[in-house]
């Protein structure tokens, strides 16, 4: 006949969890880590995105507050120069750029744009 196993009379050499008690906690950890990663990874990209959108939100406002100072829009249809407008007028910080932003593009007459 079979003896139970009394876990109180083994001393703590012998207490313990097996290999694959072990892994079975560990595969799921690592389940639970892959997941947090990717759901932490969507909420960056949409503060990324969020935070180009608000930009050209910024510049725009910045262009019509140009406008309605100087009766004239910054000159040129170069993005970089009428940054450089803006900063001048201090209608925008040097907080403000479009490093996040790609296409970005400016037609010359109060309308800025970019591809967040």
């Amino acid at each position: 006949m079979r003896s139970r196993i009394n876990f109180k009379e083994k001393n703590l050499v012998e207490r313990g969890f097996t290999l694959v008690e072990l892994l079975v906690v560990i595969v799921i950890l690592g389940i639970l880590a892959a997941v947090v990663v990717f759901a932490v990874g969507g909420i960056t990209n949409k503060g990324k995105t969020s935070a180009c959108t608000i930009e050209v939100r910024t510049i725009n406002t910045a262009l019509q507050a140009f406008y309605a100072n100087t009766n004239a829009y910054p000159p040129g249809t170069v993005v970089a120069p009428m940054l450089t407008a803006l900063l001048g007028a201090k209608l925008i910080s040097t907080a403000t750029n479009t490093s996040s932003s790609v296409g970005a593009a400016y037609d010359g007459s109060g309308n800025y744009s970019a591809t967040c």
